[in-house]
């Protein structure tokens, strides 16, 4: 036994007709599938080969009179050889079958009994008929000896009632019905384990990719709106759980399938998570980085830099690319955030660098830097723009000219006193009415009241949406063109606050009431504030028409130059022609609302008005003249001459030679020549 192979079983031992039965002719065995799988004819077709998927090379004998008894193979290949032979199945072959002596007449078997039982097989080795299932399943061969080792071959009354072919197949109960079923579940393949489980596992498939696209898609829909994503109770239980988990349940109720699918899931398989969430967010951002990256190809590109300190505290650089496509587009792409550690020039930039290496980004390739007006930022020796200027010398700092103009302003409010007092009481002013309801409330019925007077005295127009003004303006931090609104609010409310003021002073709830209504109402009816407030509307009208120019999105960079040229010819021209006429436009709105005002022949007196804080013997005319007056329109001048250089405007200037605007109108050869010669000489210089 130890010397024998597994196919040996398969094999009698004196079996020198299977070699005969190859050489015989006008043979064509055709191995068929029963009933509709049946299995086509196949011409020349061996009768010894290797079973199918057998993992033991066991060969397989087409002729079921020479089979080997399954139950004769070792027990355990038994399992294997039965698949092999399911595999192969019935052996059905159509060829002209000989006649044989049954009872004294001539009778040989028809093909058509294999439609008509199609667990028939048909040796030609022995010219027998079998059963097939019975062959593989019956495990007590003995019983159906005929039809599985010997044969049977009486073709007479095979269509009677008690013919063995219907005694064979017997009831529902019989072994041969059970062999067939169990044939008939192992063809039928939606049936196996492995495929129930692969279809359970493709379905389970399906209803992951839903998930997580509705996941991919809320968190696109998010992003692009700008909405948080989370909530501050995310339980089960919330009735608002954050905007991805309410737009995620709302896709459920608008789409029945995804409906279902979310309640079914379990909870690991929702794909709601917030990791999946950052993941999702992390992949979507990396293709957008990748889709610039992209657009940009090996052209020269500007950066646009600016750090902020986000909820947590934690000091965050964005990084914005501004570049021309391949198609001779202006695009301006924001592009990273990075956390940085502090916000020193060297951080900073070895932080974009970083971004910079990771997207292949060329740093002799920058051709523009982009940052506020900060020192680490701006330094001329060590600032984050010197040190791009040492790989890069022709990446040009430039400072965006709105963010300018408003740290212009800024500089006045705190370098010069008057200013800086100024608006410290008005913001005060405004915080005090607009802190109460009741207050704003009586602040509108003062100023309604009002207006009635003077449209019954003709002293002002009526019309659609005039004399809306009836609340007062909350000036912004970042956004100097709401202090003019604040300004020019608060002059035409001026006398309606008076009157609040007055009556808090006389009826207020409480003595904190009072007192700061008393503090204010001095305050804002001193001659000092009045003069500084239409001051400030002077200057902050003229600033105002640059800044809101300044901050469209069609303004080319000469008209951008001309106007802060005009801003301060016009500034100019009110320190040098207008005094008169401004003085007297406060001291006319003083005298309409019982503002005192002083003898402006006498002189200045400061302080405790004793002697030794005086420095200069100055009238109080002197003093509002030269001392505020002029020294804040020569502050603000200052200011701008100083942070719109010169050396900035000659290059936006020649740039703009090469601007598209109306078809390239501004085109001049002379100054791209000279762009060249003063600014990119390097890069042309072959």
């Amino acid at each position: 036994m130890k010397n024998q192979k597994i196919f040996d079983f398969f094999r009698k031992k004196n079996d020198e007709s299977t070699s005969d039965l190859n050489g015989s002719n006008n043979i064509s065995p055709c191995i068929s599938e029963p009933a509709s799988t049946k299995r086509p004819r196949l011409e020349n077709e061996t009768l010894d080969e290797p079973l199918p998927n057998s993992s033991n090379n066991l060969q397989y004998v087409s002729d079921p009179g020479i089979h080997i008894p399954i139950l004769q193979h070792p027990i355990e290949l038994q399992d294997e050889v039965r698949r092999a032979y399911i595999d192969k199945g019935s052996i059905q072959p159509i060829y002209d079958y000989p006649f044989t002596e049954c009872e004294g007449q001539k009778r040989r078997f028809q093909s058509s009994w294999f439609q008509k039982y199609p667990w028939l097989e048909f040796s030609i080795e022995k010219q027998s008929a079998f059963c097939f299932p019975c062959y593989v399943f019956d495990t007590n061969s003995a019983q159906f000896d005929i039809f599985t080792v010997t044969g049977f071959k009486n073709w007479k009354r095979v269509n009677c009632k008690n013919y063995p072919f219907k005694r064979h197949e017997g009831d529902g109960n019989s072994r041969h019905s059970f062999a067939m079923r169990k044939w008939g579940d192992l063809k039928n393949l939606d049936q196996h384990i492995d495929r129930r489980l692969e279809k359970q596992s493709s379905k389970q498939i399906e209803q992951n990719r839903l998930l997580l696209k509705v996941s991919i898609e809320s968190v696109k829909f998010l992003a692009m709106q700008g909405c948080a994503f989370r909530g501050h109770d995310e339980s089960i239980a919330s009735k608002n759980r954050g905007n991805y988990l309410e737009l995620v349940a709302l896709l459920g109720r608008m789409n029945p399938e995804i409906g279902s699918t979310l309640e079914k899931a379990s909870k690991n398989a929702k794909y709601t998570s917030p990791e999946i969430q950052r993941e999702i967010l992390k992949i979507i951002a990396d293709i957008v980085r990748d889709k610039i990256r992209a657009e940009i190809g090996e052209a020269k590109f500007c950066i646009l830099v600016d750090e902020a300190i986000d909820e947590s505290s934690k000091e965050q650089m964005a990084i914005i690319l501004r570049y021309v496509d391949r198609d001779g587009f202006i695009r301006e792409r924001f592009f990273e955030v990075v956390h940085v550690e502090n916000t020193s020039a060297l951080t900073l930039k070895k932080e974009i660098c970083n971004v910079f290496n990771q997207y292949n980004l060329l740093t002799e390739n920058l051709r523009g830097q982009g940052y506020d007006g900060a020192s680490n930022m701006r330094g001329e020796w060590n600032g984050l723009q010197a040190l791009f200027l040492k790989d890069s010398p022709h990446a040009y700092y430039i400072h965006c000219f709105a963010h300018r103009l408003q740290l212009a302003l800024v500089a006045v409010s705190k370098e010069v006193h008057d200013v800086w007092r100024f608006f410290s009481t008005l913001t005060s002013a405004i915080n005090f009415v607009g802190s109460s309801a009741k207050r704003q409330f009586q602040l509108k019925s003062i100023r309604n009241a009002e207006i009635n007077d003077l449209i019954k005295l003709g002293e002002i127009d009526t019309g659609t949406g005039s004399n809306q003004d009836c609340s007062l303006v909350r000036a912004g931090a970042t956004r100097w063109s709401s202090h003019f609104n604040s300004v020019r609010r608060f002059i035409s409310l001026f006398g309606s606050v008076s009157t609040l003021l007055q009556d808090l002073v006389d009826k207020g709830p409480n003595s904190n009431i009072r007192g700061e209504a008393k503090g204010l109402y001095l305050d804002i009816k001193s001659f000092d504030f009045v003069f500084v407030l239409f001051l400030m509307h002077e200057v902050l009208g003229i600033s105002d028409k640059l800044c809101q120019t300044l901050q469209k999105n069609d303004i080319d960079i000469l008209n951008a130059i001309n106007l802060v040229s005009t801003t301060r010819l016009n500034l100019q021209q009110i320190r040098d022609d207008r005094w008169e006429g401004f003085l007297w436009s406060v001291l006319k709105f003083c005298e309409s609302n019982d503002v005192e005002v002083p003898d402006f022949d006498d002189c200045y007196t400061r302080g405790t008005k004793r002697s030794c804080q005086q420095k200069n013997n100055i009238t109080v005319h002197d003093h509002y003249h030269f001392e505020i007056f002029n020294a804040i329109i020569d502050f603000q001048l200052m200011e701008l001459n100083e942070r719109f250089s010169e050396g900035t405007i000659e290059l936006l200037t020649l740039s703009n030679a090469l601007s598209p605007v109306d078809g390239f109108k501004s085109f001049s050869l002379p100054d791209i020549c000279s762009l060249v010669d003063k600014f990119y000489y390097y890069d042309f210089n072959l």
